[in-house]
């Protein structure tokens, strides 16, 4: 009984290409309690896995979180799955703006301890005491609203390419960091101001709406679906915009563009830009924001030096990176000193 992925990501895009069959890029969450993670991960992957669903799916006794392409022929099956199971009955999936037919290579599955890493060991805090959904338009009118405050709940690499207008925009790498920040910085507020938070498709905001109730906030405020949602009801009900740049996801596409407007700059050489690459130096992986043109002058490399490994021979690379951890340098995500324009 197969349980785990065999293919490789190469072997996997070529038989995607042969099939050319449309797939839908979607995600999806909800927190509930799980008894037993293992067991409910190994029976999502044999109902997945033959339905050729890709993705990057987390299991833990707090709930999932799905991220995930399917091929449109299969929608109807996967969501009568999804139906079969009471928690995820009528579940909200958030349809991506854009579709690629190789958004994800595998189906990769795992058990976490939470399926969104937050810190916390207060085992009072409760995390289906969730803040208020709102809609777009909702969202649109709180926004506007001077006793609103509205936070960002992502990270700062995510951020930079794309925001709310006039959000707050914590300069964290993780969740974990950004939940003692804010709670900090806006303590005064907690019964005068109404707290409206964002994230990508609301799994953050949702818990830290539950945090910051559990913290004595009054008035909590999270949009339902995050960014994906706001776009399709913006696109759909012929909403005004209020959301600047692109909206960073964590799949091959790396982000869709939601506005026109560029607001991040080439890390290199400070030209607008938007475009987040990895470091082609496998031993670095740095993710950053890189214009074209620096991309060609520079193959794709974060550095000088990082060039001058590319340029090396596949094996004297190989060589140089053997018994290394450098490639943990993907986690700094684009706090490294090589890069001039971009805050440290």
């Amino acid at each position: 009984m197969q349980l785990y992925n065999k293919l490789s990501a190469q072997e996997r895009a070529a038989l995607l290409e042969a099939a050319g069959t449309d797939r839908l890029t979607l995600s999806f969450y909800q927190y509930a309690h799980i008894g037993n993670p293992q067991l409910f991960r190994d029976h999502l992957f044999l109902a997945w896995d033959p339905l050729e669903v890709l993705g990057r799916i987390y299991v833990a006794h707090e709930g999932i979180n799905a991220q995930l392409s399917v091929p449109a022929p299969q929608f109807a099956a996967f969501k009568t799955h999804l139906d079969s199971i009471d928690f995820l009955q009528g579940v909200r999936l958030n349809i991506a703006v854009e579709h690629d037919l190789k958004s994800f290579l595998k189906l990769t599955i795992k058990v976490r301890n939470k399926i969104v890493a937050d810190g916390l060991e207060d085992k009072s805090f409760d995390v289906t005491n969730k803040g208020q959904h709102v809609n777009a338009e909702k969202f649109n009118q709180l926004l506007k609203d001077p006793d609103t405050i509205c936070v960002d709940m992502r990270n700062h690499y995510e951020s930079e390419i794309g925001h709310f207008k006039g959000a707050i925009t914590p300069d964290v790498d993780t969740f974990r960091d950004s939940l003692p920040l804010i709670e900090e910085d806006l303590s005064a507020h907690k019964n005068d101001k109404k707290l409206l938070m964002y994230c990508t498709g609301g799994i953050r905001c949702e818990k830290a709406s539950a945090y910051f109730k559990h913290k004595g906030f009054q008035q909590v405020f999270q949009l339902e679906g995050g960014i994906i949602e706001y776009t399709r009801q913006v696109n759909d009900q012929g909403l005004e915009n209020a959301f600047v740049g692109k909206n960073f996801v964590f799949d091959e596409r790396r982000a869709e563009r939601i506005s026109e407007d560029v607001i991040a700059q080439c890390h290199q050489c400070g030209a607008p830009c938007d475009t987040h690459v990895n470091c082609a130096n496998a031993a670095c992986h740095l993710l950053f924001i890189q214009c074209d043109h620096c991309g060609e002058k520079m193959q794709t490399t974060c550095s000088d030096h990082c060039l001058s490994i590319v340029q090396l021979p596949l094996e004297e690379q190989k060589a140089l990176r053997k018994g290394t951890h450098n490639s943990n340098k993907i986690f700094k995500k684009g706090r490294s000193q090589v890069l001039k324009f971009k805050r440290h």
